[in-house]
């Protein structure tokens, strides 16, 4: 029998918080900063509907689920959507059926996009790569593998750097950059990006404004934010921010100066970013899911995760099960049209907290797809 309960991130017990940290750094695939207590305190912080499900069995703590309650009794991943990895964290060599949780802790189903399951207590194969930056400790061997993969882009790579350089000042990298200025930039350029591709503008709601900000200011500690920015001369060229723990480090603002494109700014970003890791004390740089070309290029690893929903073992878990059964049969599961709205509902109900918030998005939903399909006509 198990004995949940549910608790804000701000009303955990230390040693509960102790608990969870050391159940997560004990398996390598829950080490990231997404998974442990430090995340889920910050996002409750800025949220007040964040959750955390406290798994006990004969009185002994086994486990932790970090979640958002819904209406409904529908739970998404804590930090959705900037949480790219989430799941249950339990002690090494237990058993847990997630089914099981959710009905302890008054829960229909678990939305989830980025599922890390080493316990197996979700019961599902993990089918979607996400890619990972692992030095092992030795970059100038990593950069060396890049460059052995596709060595005429690498050396087109380093000739643009060296251009750079020469027609518009000194390139440098500047890891740890503390310049609200260059971080505004960066979120500037980011909405920007957006905006041109009409993805749900996760920036827009005012929780994940504050914590980014948050984790920006915050300097010290294992886990805090960290911004690498690329600069030539005194001009911000292109730069990443996102969150650290230890040796790993996470991204979730990737953005470039469209004014250097002829450069290729973000190809030389990596190029020095990856040649400072050992300097920054990181031996994983994780670039998460995705289609974007530059994953594959230097990403050399893969996690493999899992997209989907889990639901309780009681009555209101079988009545959202009907509900995620109708949508697979539509063909939410593939990757055609259908998946694409799943996934774009997901975004929305996710980061939107108020009726207005979501009611915009599904709006600029379809004025996307509409500007997608004028552009298809076009071609």
């Amino acid at each position: 029998m198990l004995d949940v309960e549910t608790l804000h991130p701000s009303e955990l017990a230390p040693a509960d918080v102790a608990l969870w940290r050391a159940f997560a750094q004990a398996q390598p695939a829950l080490a990231g900063p997404l998974l442990g207590p430090d995340f889920a305190l910050a996002v409750g912080k800025v949220r007040e509907d964040a959750r955390v499900a406290v798994i006990r069995r004969a009185g002994e703590t086994i486990g932790f689920l970090a979640h958002h309650r819904r209406p409904g009794g529908v739970a998404r991943a804590i930090g959705a959507p900037l949480s790219d990895y989430h799941g249950l964290v339990a002690k090494p060599g237990v058993e847990i059926d997630a089914a099981q949780v959710l009905r302890a802790a008054d829960l229909a189903v678990f939305r989830y996009t980025g599922l890390v399951d080493p316990a197996g207590a979700f019961q599902v194969e993990p089918a979607i790569p996400a890619y990972v930056i692992d030095t092992q400790g030795d970059a100038t061997a990593y950069l060396e593998a890049v460059r052995a993969g596709s060595p005429k882009k690498i050396k087109n790579y380093r000739r643009l750097d060296n251009k750079l350089d020469r027609e518009m000042g000194q390139v440098t990298l500047k890891a740890g950059d503390d310049s609200q200025e260059a971080f505004d930039q960066l979120i500037a350029w980011k909405r920007e990006q957006i905006e041109r591709t009409g993805v749900h503008d996760f920036l827009r709601p005012q929780w994940t404004r504050d914590l980014f900000q948050m984790l920006f200011e915050r300097r010290d500690g294992d886990f805090r934010g960290l911004m690498i920015n690329l600069y030539a001369g005194d001009q911000l060229v292109a730069g990443h921010f996102g969150v650290r723990q230890g040796a790993v480090y996470h991204p979730w603002i990737a953005s470039t100066n469209l004014a250097f494109a002829a450069w290729s700014p973000g190809q030389i970003f990596f190029m020095r970013a990856i040649a400072a890791m050992p300097e920054l004390g990181l031996t994983r740089y994780d670039l998460g899911p995705g289609a974007d070309h530059y994953k594959h290029s230097y990403g050399l690893s893969q996690t493999l995760i899992a997209d989907g929903a889990a639901t309780a073992a009681s009555m209101a878990g079988r009545v959202a099960g009907s509900v995620e059964g109708v949508w697979a049969l539509a063909g939410a599961n593939g990757v055609g049209p259908v998946a694409r709205l799943r996934r774009r509902m997901d975004i929305i109900a996710s980061t939107e907290l108020t009726m207005g918030g979501r009611v915009k998005g599904l709006v600029d939903a379809v004025a996307a797809q509409g500007k997608r399909r004028n552009a298809t006509m076009e071609v």
